[in-house]
């Protein structure tokens, strides 16, 4: 019995050490929507198709920065599939 506890034992310490080597999570940043936002954009991660939507709606733009952080801006824009556009 001893023998079964000391296996369960090490069991649940090798357990608590491999779940600590695991990379810790990216801290995403929100950006503030307003009159002017300045976007500091080195790679585009990914944005809101807005085709075949109409009226104002929603949009995401997530992107890296210069320093490699992943920022999420959320906006409102026109949506381009209104059937009375020209």
């Amino acid at each position: 019995m001893k023998l079964f506890a000391l296996g369960f034992a090490a069991l649940l310490a090798t357990g608590s050490v491999f779940a600590a080597d695991t990379a810790p999570a990216t801290h995403v940043i929100h950006d503030k929507t307003g009159f002017f936002v300045h976007l500091d954009v080195a790679k585009l991660l990914s944005s809101t198709d807005t085709y075949g939507q109409c009226g104002v709606v929603p949009a995401q733009l997530r992107y890296l920065d210069h320093q490699d952080r992943e920022h999420v801006l959320d906006y409102q824009v026109q949506g381009t599939g209104c059937a009375n556009d020209n």
